[in-house]
């Protein structure tokens, strides 16, 4: 079984694939430092829970934004699982080509949704994920990266919204039904909610002219995404697991 990681600013999350089937999936929220134990014994220990042996698992993938939990992070993946992992970076196949002025700074995230938006719903695609931070990456028919747009994720938003004012409180981020709020806090869910709502529709919209591809596909991912798909008309295709599947298909390359 390929045990597939891919690290986030906030979350770990985790997709266990038997053949390429996802038989499973889990997450745990990033707390740097950890030791190498710490997070072996805890993936053991989710594992287990899940129903699966340390052993079942005898291939690792991983894709990273966090350089620097990496090594205590491997270290613990080979003393427990005892699997050497793939760490998706530059010299990894991919099946897509890297067409930007400097490819070895494109995250290993981006990456990873690209190829698999490209190779389960082809091309051309733009790639939206709602994560720490929200990106959007185009890719075109023929499997080239063009680069795309980096924005504050709607978290980093709303951590921004309430550390920096005085008399705003946390909130939770949902939609509030309403734009025309009458209270503080509906107000602050309408602003960060169709706030997000209108950058995706405007930032795709300048994608398809700016790049010519006006029929390019639209798929989203990362945690809010499904509800920023429920509520645009802009996204066509909301696939929460497009990462783990990416990360499950660039394994695959790795053997050909």
């Amino acid at each position: 079984m390929l045990l597939a990681v891919d690290v986030g600013n906030t979350d770990v999350t985790f997709g266990v694939f038997d053949g390429e089937r996802l038989a499973a999936r889990f997450r745990f929220t990033v707390q740097v430092p950890r030791t190498s134990d710490e997070y072996g014994e805890l993936l053991c220990n989710i594992l287990e829970q899940k129903g699966y042996k340390p052993d079942d698992i005898t291939e690792v993938i991983i894709a990273s934004v966090v350089p620097k939990m990496m090594y205590s992070f491997t270290s613990g993946i080979i003393k427990y699982l005892n699997c050497h992992p793939i760490v998706v970076g530059a010299g990894t196949k991919t099946g897509i080509r890297i067409d930007t002025m400097n490819p070895k700074e494109i995250g290993p995230d981006r990456i990873v949704d690209a190829v698999s938006a490209f190779e389960l719903y082809g091309g051309p695609i733009i790639v939206v994920d709602y994560g720490t931070a929200t990106t959007y990456d185009l890719v075109t028919a023929d499997g080239a990266f063009k680069g795309g747009v980096i924005s504050p994720g709607i978290r980093i938003s709303a951590n921004a919204l309430w550390n920096n004012t005085a008399n705003l409180p946390e909130i939770e981020i949902k939609c509030p039904g309403n734009i025309i709020a009458k209270d503080t806090i509906s107000a602050m869910q309408a602003g960060l909610f169709y706030g997000t709502i209108g950058q995706t529709e405007y930032i795709i919209r300048k994608i398809k002219k700016e790049s010519g591809l006006m029929d390019a596909k639209v798929i989203a991912t990362g945690g809010l995404g499904k509800v920023v798909y429920e509520n645009t008309k802009s996204i066509e295709i909301y696939d929460g697991d497009l990462t783990l599947k990416g990360l499950q298909l660039i394994h695959s390359k790795q053997k050909k």
